[in-house]
């Protein structure tokens, strides 16, 4: 289930990264690649593409299986002596 919920927010992330990245805004800055005649990637676009990177980098980890944080009341059962 974790699987899926990171792919639709992976779904809607990218998709509004997109959007960011196709339209046009204040400050969009000077063009530092070039894709097409008219088309290229700006340097506000730099942030746009580093934040979806960071996204998808911590969707990635929450949807890998592997351990599971503990509770943190179990971890203070799990050191305490028990009295009997």
């Amino acid at each position: 289930m974790r699987l899926l919920y990171a792919a639709v927010v992976e779904a809607v992330l990218s998709g509004f990264a997109f959007l960011l990245l196709t339209g046009r805004y204040f400050e969009e800055g000077r063009v530092v690649v070039v894709l097409t005649r008219t088309h290229g990637l700006h340097s506000g676009d730099l942030f746009v593409v580093a934040g979806w990177a960071v996204a998808t980098a911590a969707l990635v980890a929450l949807a890998l299986p592997g351990r599971r944080p503990t509770r943190v009341g179990a971890m203070a059962d799990a050191g305490s002596p028990r009295s009997g």
